[in-house]
């Protein structure tokens, strides 16, 4: 990386951690480009050479905030995926507290960016991230109870939609109930399979 695309990277690295400053404080809705270049210390013209819109913006901290969240999973996840054709059905059954605690203590850190992404599923194409995490971890583990082709997208879509719902209305409530409630929750509604799915 030469020394003005470091720069270009540090300044979108600026703008996006006071992007999620400001969410911290206010809603989406009310935050301006002003506000954003003046916690970033970069002017407007800067912040119009690397986003067009708020939006843009937004979609970009959604993903520094999920590069985030991998590398705080890192090591975990990487071992996951790595083992998957080798471990047994139990082990692939990720709606346990090993796998949800930590997820949601991080969405409840940062409810206002991801009740903003919800309510920008669209702009942020959030179902693209959940087919990739289709294609790198759920498929292997669909391989493995040998569930056939043709049901897989219905199967994935269920889950994957089911957990967002929870999710949203726990969002929408502030995340006023504790974690280990939500927890519970997903679990009764997602019971592990038994044998093939």
């Amino acid at each position: 990386m030469n020394k003005n695309e470091s720069k270009y990277f540090n300044t979108a690295i600026k703008m996006d951690q006071a992007f999620l400053e400001l969410l911290e404080k206010k809603d989406f809705a009310y935050i301006t480009v002003k506000e954003i270049c003046h916690e970033a210390g970069v002017n407007r013209s800067t912040f119009y050479l690397h986003y067009e819109t708020l939006d843009d913006l937004l979609k970009e901290s959604v993903e520094y905030m999920n590069r985030h969240f991998l590398e705080h999973m890192g090591q975990d996840s990487r071992n996951f995926v790595n083992k998957i054709n080798d471990c047994s059905k139990d082990e692939l059954y990720l709606i346990t507290p090993k796998y949800l605690k930590p997820y949601l203590s991080y969405i409840k850190r940062n409810k206002r960016l991801f009740l903003t992404a919800i309510k920008k599923a669209k702009v942020l194409q959030l179902n693209q991230s959940y087919s990739q995490l289709f294609q790198h971890v759920l498929m292997p583990i669909l391989d493995c109870y040998q569930v056939p082709q043709e049901e897989r997208k219905y199967i994935m879509s269920f889950y994957i939609q089911g957990i967002i719902a929870i999710i949203t209305q726990w969002l929408k409530d502030d995340c006023k109930e504790e974690i280990e409630f939500v927890m519970q929750v997903i679990q009764r509604c997602i019971k592990q399979p038994k044998g093939n799915l």
